[in-house]
């Protein structure tokens, strides 16, 4: 497994800073926050953002996240696919092979609209495909549809896509109504990325993604997770995802030694 720390944990910082800050706190696995790359995309070139990859020994391996192709209609789906197929082309050209890929469905639904999320879901693996770049599903707690682990692995091994896996979220399998057997459903073939965090004081219902704290901090047996990992021998990216603005106060470097401290407890020593 290769440990990470997701840009979101420091979303007020710059990109540069999360860069700098948290290879010198030892962490050299960045997973991206889109709308960061954005804003410092705005000013730089790739050619910029490679070589201050590149300066501090940094890979970026995984995007997170790609919202509204499932569900929506009309004019918003086609900005959001248009928006999707200049991400993958910005996926290819720095590199970053998995893009995460939100199951933000809203409802309610008819059967007209299952069918076509499934179509999306298998249009948008075919072109991510063709860009050389894989699609980790999240499953969302609170989505009208793929709200759990175990239909986000039905419907990964229905389009039956090498370019769609699942993005596993500790978050959303522990306030939503996934229940802890089903990390049987994760596979070597199914897995493409994991995300981390913990709820500590806060009853699931109410869970808030600002209540995320450290892994191994809270109440969500992680345990249980990390050892499912080590059966399949996962070996993608682990990365600690924090949206707490509490957190986005300490400087990057800190929040880098912290989360990488915290991972290594819940899942072990990772690998580069």
């Amino acid at each position: 497994m290769k440990l990470a720390v997701s840009q979101v944990c420091s979303l007020e910082a710059s990109f540069e800073k999360d860069i700098e800050d948290y290879a010198a706190g030892g962490c050299k696995v960045i997973e991206l926050w889109v709308g960061k790359l954005d804003t410092y995309l705005e000013r730089h070139s790739e050619a910029d953002l490679l070589r201050l990859l590149d300066e501090h020994q940094v890979t970026a391996p995984v995007a997170g996240f790609q919202g509204g192709l499932l569900s929506s209609q009309g004019e918003f789906r086609k900005q959001h696919w248009d928006a999707f197929a200049r991400r993958l082309a910005q996926c290819r050209s720095l590199g970053i092979g998995t893009l995460v890929l939100a199951g933000d469905v809203v409802g309610p639904l008819e059967q007209q609209d299952l069918e076509r999320i499934q179509l999306s879901l298998s249009q948008a693996a075919q072109l991510a495909g063709e860009h050389g770049v894989r699609l980790a599903l999240e499953f969302q707690a609170r989505s009208a549809f793929i709200n759990n682990l175990q239909s986000a692995a039905a419907v990964v091994a229905e389009i039956g896509s090498p370019h769609l896996g699942i993005c596993f979220d500790a978050f959303h399998y522990y306030v939503g109504p996934s229940k802890s057997e089903d990390v049987a459903y994760l596979s070597a073939e199914n897995l493409f990325h994991v995300q981390l965090c913990d709820l500590t004081g806060v009853a699931r219902e109410f869970a808030a993604d600002a209540d995320r704290v450290l892994p191994g901090d809270g109440d969500i047996e992680l345990s249980q997770v990390a050892a499912r990992l080590r059966e399949i021998g996962y070996a993608g990216c682990v990365s600690v995802e924090l949206m707490n603005p509490q957190i986005w106060r300490i400087p990057p470097r800190q929040v880098g030694e912290i989360a990488l401290a915290a991972l290594a407890k819940v899942v072990g020593p990772g690998r580069g």
